[in-house]
């Protein structure tokens, strides 16, 4: 018994060692083609992956012949390649490698197509290593021949659409040829199925934002005939119901009205609901004051089609705020300001505005209380101003009460209202007092790419005014009042942006009557002439500049970035020219040009300018900035 255990441990070694003997010989004929004789060619080839291996390089080398485009699309997708970048270091057999070279044109032909090549002609070969320890090389030359392109197109709809379409529905016709206007792949165009893809999705998104929210594609197909190398578009939607509008769920409020919500929707129940409808519904929410982070959805469910509710999602501005705020401007010099907002006075539906403003040469109140936006984004409002406005040679004071309704939306500003004023203006040697009551209508109208940094677009805004007046040095008497500034931008080439102004003013005023000095103009400063002093281009009068019944300004400036990295920061060369004066014919326009910075910052383009006043014969800095907190 104790002799046995010797020999049964060297049968245990002997049995051990066999084994790791057989899997060492194993895995050479692995590594010498799957245990076939190993010639001299295959024994060079597995010397040289070896080295390579030992190396950390390659084991094969990949070499695409193609257009540029094409050779980024196989490099990034090819198994072959695959290959040469993730076996860096490691041996390869021959035969998977002869695998994946076999493969490879079937491969580029599938990836080709994508691109819309159909009639390639390949040519693959294996290229042996020029020397000891280098790789072996696969040459891939691809001509990709003509693209294919498309000859036919045919897009139809089915369900509710074909049906209102084939029975006369405005509506429906106009939508459906609308679709198949936006189409993007025409007749003629290239085929590319990245593009046929984006279309497909676009089309539909397309159709669910006309109205039928519930669309979906019968069937697509688009056919090749190589012969020919065209492709033929065949495209089948299914509409599903038309929504209309039924009930609006509100959620989210707290101290605001539902009805204020649904009064904002400026549809009636049964309107189509469009992508377009929910967008501006939702901007007419955000723009009433009273909340933020607004969402407007629809409810999808087919079954409710014909009176789908609509959801809106939004979250309350706080009740009261204070702002705080400082700035400068080279009209007004240094100004500091607070303004309280109440948006639901004593429970009611009803906001109030307060602004102070303190300034080096100008000190203002200005108060308005007035209803939530209602149908069609209109409220009334009742409002005040106390200003007083210091110049080189007087003191203007105003005092204004007005009451009247207001309308605001995306492209449309319009206020209507009915004003009582007192004006004083006060030099070394007068003391002039006057009275007036009038009516306004005031409008803008906007059509900008963007209202806070706009750079392609126009305003316009009109004034016109019919009121009776009365002074302590004037007759009783009528007067009338018309305004315009039309302001245009425009974008000039690459990185270039023109922005042009004119402004335009006259009151009619019998002999003998005067009008309140806030009826009246003076031109001069940041927003108006530059190069010269703010309200100082006016009619003279005992030596002093007043403000004048007719007023014409024009105003051309081009504006670029300094750098492409930094977007924010312009540069701008500009022409200014313009007066104020007794009546037109009498005008002499004064002018000013210079150069100026313009940071276009989130809140607002802040304005560096240099003028020269080719009359003052002299520079001047217009600068204006503002921060509230």
């Amino acid at each position: 018994m104790k002799r046995l255990a010797p020999r049964g441990g060297l049968r245990l070694l002997s049995v051990l060692g066999l084994l790791w003997l057989a899997l060492a010989l194993q895995g050479c004929a692995a590594l010498f083609g799957g245990g076939k004789a190993a010639g001299p060619d295959s024994a060079a080839s597995a010397a040289s992956a070896a080295s390579a291996a030992a190396a950390g390089a390659p084991v094969v080398n990949v070499v695409i012949d193609a257009p540029s485009p094409l050779r980024e699309l196989l490099q990034r997708n090819l198994d072959l390649v695959r290959l040469a970048s993730l076996t860096r270091g490691d041996a390869v057999t021959g035969d998977e490698l002869q695998r994946l070279v076999d493969a490879a044109p079937a491969q580029v032909r599938e990836l080709l197509q994508t691109e819309g090549y159909f009639k390639p002609e390949l040519t693959v070969r294996r290229v042996p290593p020029s020397a000891a320890g280098q790789a072996e090389s696969v040459l891939l030359q691809v001509k990709p021949g003509p693209r294919a392109h498309i000859s036919r197109v045919t897009l139809e709809a089915e369900g509710a659409l074909e049906q209102a379409q084939a029975a006369g529905d405005v509506h429906a016709r106009n939508v459906l040829a609308e679709w198949r206007a936006a189409w993007p792949l025409h007749t003629g165009s290239n085929f590319r199925n990245a593009d046929w893809s984006d279309a497909k999705v676009s089309a539909l998104t397309r159709l669910r934002s006309a109205g039928y929210a519930a669309a979906a594609w019968s069937g697509t197909s688009a056919e090749v005939d190589r012969d020919s190398n065209e492709v033929r578009l065949f495209l089948v939607a299914d509409s599903g119901p038309l929504f209309k509008s039924g009930t609006i769920d509100v959620e989210g409020l707290e101290r605001q009205e539902p009805a204020t919500v649904r009064a904002l929707a400026g549809f009636t129940p049964g309107t189509p609901v469009t992508e377009a409808l929910l967008l501006d519904y939702q901007e007419r929410l955000q723009k009433a004051g009273l909340y933020e982070n607004v969402t407007v959805t629809l409810d999808p469910d087919p079954e409710q089609a014909g009176a789908a509710t609509i959801h809106v999602r939004l979250h309350e501005q706080p009740a009261q705020v204070y702002t705080v705020g400082v700035g400068f401007s080279a009209n007004n010099g240094p100004r500091a300001s607070l303004e309280h907002v109440y948006r639901r006075v004593f429970g009611y539906p009803v906001s109030s505005t307060n602004k102070f403003e303190l300034g080096q040469l100008r000190q203002a109140w200005t108060g308005e209380i007035s209803t939530h936006p209602g149908e069609r984004s209109r409220r009334w409002l009742l409002g005040g101003t106390i200003e007083r406005q210091v110049s080189d040679d007087d003191v203007v004071m105003s005092q204004r009460l007005r009451a009247g309704r207001a309308q605001e939306t995306r492209e449309l500003e319009r206020l209507v209202f009915a004003e009582v004023e007192r004006g004083r203006r006060t030099t070394d040697i007068s003391d002039v007092s006057t009275f007036a009551i009038s009516g306004n209508v005031h409008v803008v109208l906007r059509q900008l790419d963007s209202v806070l940094l706009p750079t392609d677009g126009y305003t316009l805004s009109l004034q016109g005014g019919l009121g009776r007046s009365h002074g302590n040095a004037s007759e009783s008497g009528w007067f009338q009042r018309a305004y315009g500034r039309l302001t245009y931008y425009r974008p000039l080439g690459q990185s270039w942006y023109g922005q042009g102004r004119i402004e335009v003013g006259q009151v009619f005023l019998p002999n003998g009557v005067a009008a309140p000095d806030s009826q009246l103009w003076r031109a001069g400063g940041d927003d108006s002439v530059r190069g010269y002093a703010y309200r100082s281009l006016g009619p003279i009068v005992d030596g002093s500049v007043t403000s004048g019944p007719v007023i014409l300004t024009t105003s051309l400036e081009v504006a670029r970035p300094f750098l492409a990295s930094m977007p924010s920061l312009w540069g701008a060369l500009f022409i200014d020219a313009g007066r104020a004066g007794n009546s037109f014919g009498g005008l002499k326009p004064a002018v000013g040009y210079g150069v100026g910075v313009r940071w276009r910052s989130p809140v607002g383009p802040l304005r560096l300018d240099l003028a020269w006043g080719q009359e003052v014969r002299k520079l001047r800095l217009h600068f204006s900035v503002g921060i509230a907190f």
